[in-house]
């Protein structure tokens, strides 16, 4: 009774694993596609190239009104989950290196958006239509480039999560749930966390 209490537990730690680590692949990939498409959508639909500067700083103020708190919720967010999810994966080292490169994918995107937007989202907050500094498209311009940087690292930081989570082999095992045979059934060694 004793080794079938112990298998039992060791089964049921298991499984609990594997759940944590099925729901925090699937909170990955929402995470990272909800941060991603938000910006790729911003990136496609909003080329301030196309504004008015009325339009613009209408535009932009709201945007950026509306859009930062989430945003920097959304990423820091997606970056604790993607490490988390590669410290619960860390015995197959391709799934946790691919993780913890997508982390810093958005580690970049924290830094891109903090060194180099809000700087100029800060100057842009004050504008009045009626009476835009000398040089702001240049800093229009800046601003956009540094949102392109941003969103294209945002977009392969959800490429690798969502990669690392569908490839074949890696949607049932994580490196725990290895099998030595198909028709026997039996633990391979040494996959116990």
């Amino acid at each position: 009774m004793g080794i079938y209490k112990i298998v039992t537990s060791l089964f049921v730690a298991l499984k609990l694993k594997f759940m944590a680590i099925t729901i925090l692949r699937f909170l990955n990939i929402i995470l990272a596609a909800l941060l991603a498409g938000t910006s790729f959508g911003i990136w496609i639909g909003f080329n301030p190239a196309n504004f008015s500067p009325s339009t613009y700083v209408e535009q932009q103020q709201n945007t950026v009104t509306m859009l930062n708190s989430l945003m920097i919720f959304l990423v820091v967010i997606a970056t604790i989950v993607t490490m988390a999810s590669a410290f619960l994966q860390r015995k197959d080292k391709k799934v946790f290196i691919s993780l913890l490169i997508a982390a810093v994918f958005f580690i970049a995107c924290i830094f891109i958006s903090r060194f180099g937007n809000k700087p100029i989202q800060d100057n842009m907050m004050t504008w009045n239509f009626e009476s835009l500094p000398a040089d702001w498209t240049v800093l229009r311009d800046k601003w956009w480039d540094f949102h392109i940087m941003r969103t294209i690292t945002e977009l392969i930081a959800l490429a690798i999560i969502t990669w690392v989570s569908i490839k074949k082999g890696n949607l049932t095992t994580s490196g725990y749930f290895n099998v030595t045979s198909a028709n026997t059934g039996k633990w391979s060694e040494g996959n116990f966390p």
